[in-house]
């Protein structure tokens, strides 16, 4: 008996596909992954050996297809006045060439596997309808042995009662129905936030295409607290030129008095916050539209290809940071290098001169920093290791200013144990106005 797999699938044509994914994706994104979509579809298809249908709309522009799934499938244009018009006229179709067994699959289950196609075409084996349910209350996967028009019939499409109301029709006129693996659609921004946290939890090839695309594209937003910066400001800014239409940037100023603001170009975004750290940097996470948030002092120089270095340790954690290195030679300096790397690797603790950035729904979950004139960084830290969530690392270092340490070897010295004692008394719950002024703000 032969066997089929219809393919329905529109065009990846810039602005006529997965427009739902707008504006976070842009048209020509949206179109990019639609064609991830189908080749990691087409790659599993082809591992059944069933012949394969593409039936596509609209009829323009159809050799992108093929270039998808090449010239060895057949290829259909999709016509009827709806989705379910469509699908029975494409069923109808594929059995009048022949085909005793039919199953149609859409185009947004990137994460269809050769499994769960080969299990739709056993269930037909002893059911009249297999259906693939979609989480969203759709279906993704539709088989027949022949054409059941009822499955059709006086049904809308869109809405989370479609599959109900689908096998509620077909059991009224005695048809059996069976199912296979339920699968995720993915058609808003949400489902490819979900879908990148599934891939996190696994390590295959599955959806190889998509999951690449998605993870080179991740949106990232480099947030930088500003407050009476205008030493550093040009430095930073020189930096984040070469990265300004790679990511959205956006610096947040406590109120400083100095000229940090007039030297900030005007194609910057500033925003305005109360002075404090950790509320400036929660200000600017929440005015953000990143999936990645990247907090960024204003003294530090970032490593080459930072955004890339973000994305690689994004794959496997759900926030990191760069590690630390410091221009001085000083012997001190270095030690406090080694040591703040350690902490991060083997203690899980960060510091913000390290780069934290962390995926954007897991920074509000969190709570964002901790509201505290200092040590949010620290308590931060302290919060992840409670969850035992791991801090993941880049290959490349942050290099971070020197300018609160002292020239003097042993003022370094001195300085690094003070910062190990006013750690401690947090951890003491010595009340945090006396370790803020011990700890003296240089600006």
């Amino acid at each position: 008996m032969k066997e089929a797999i219809i393919i329905f699938t529109r065009v990846p044509i810039a602005g006529e596909t997965k427009t739902r994914m707008m504006p976070h994706l842009t048209a020509k994104e949206c179109a990019n992954l639609h064609v991830c979509f189908l080749k990691d579809i087409a790659a599993e298809c082809k591992k059944t050996g069933k012949d394969i249908y593409v039936f596509y709309t609209p009829e323009k522009k159809a050799n992108i297809l093929v270039s998808v799934f090449g010239v060895q499938v057949q290829y259909r244009s999709q016509y009827g006045q709806n989705l379910g018009e469509r699908m029975k006229n494409a069923f109808q179709a594929v059995f009048q060439e022949g085909y005793g067994v039919c199953v149609l699959i859409g185009s947004d289950v990137p994460e269809v596997r050769e499994k769960n196609l080969n299990q739709a075409f056993s269930v037909l084996d002893f059911k009249d309808v297999v259906f693939g349910p979609a989480g969203d209350g759709g279906y993704y996967l539709l088989g027949m042995k022949q054409l059941h028009t009822t499955v059709f019939e006086n049904q809308t499409y869109g809405h989370d009662s479609v599959l109900v109301n689908s096998v509620r029709a077909l059991k009224a006129k005695n048809l059996t129905v069976g199912y296979s693996k339920v699968l995720q659609d993915m058609d808003t921004a949400e489902d490819l936030r979900n879908f990148l946290k599934r891939r996190r939890k696994r390590q295959d090839d599955l959806a190889y295409h998509t999951e690449k695309y998605l993870q080179s594209h991740r949106k990232i937003s480099v947030i930088i607290p500003l407050y009476n910066e205008a030493k550093t400001i040009h430095s930073i800014q020189k930096q984040l030129e070469l990265l300004k239409n790679k990511c959205e940037i956006i610096f947040v100023d406590g109120g400083s008095t100095d000229q940090t603001l007039q030297k900030i170009k005007r194609d910057f975004r500033i925003i305005h916050s109360q002075k404090g750290r950790a509320n400036q940097m929660n200000e600017g996470a929440k005015a953000s539209s990143g999936d990645v948030l990247l907090f960024l002092h204003c003294d530090s120089k970032l490593p080459q290809n930072s955004l890339g270095q973000i994305r690689h340790v994004m794959k496997s954690c759900r926030v990191g940071g760069f590690g630390v290195a410091f221009e001085s030679k000083n012997f001190f300096m270095f030690t406090c290098r080694i040591l703040s790397n350690f902490r991060m690797k083997f203690r899980n603790i960060i510091f913000g001169d390290q780069g934290i950035f962390v995926e954007r729904e897991f920074f509000f979950e969190l709570g964002m920093f901790p509201e505290l004139p200092i040590m949010e960084d620290y308590q931060f830290s302290l919060n992840l290791k409670k969850r035992k969530e791991p801090i993941g690392m880049t290959r490349y270092r942050i290099y971070s200013s020197d300018r609160r340490y002292p020239k003097g070897t042993i003022s370094k010295l001195k300085l690094m144990w003070k910062m190990y004692k006013l750690r401690k008394m947090y951890r003491n719950q010595v009340p945090i106005e006396k370790i803020l002024d011990l700890y003296k703000d240089i600006r």
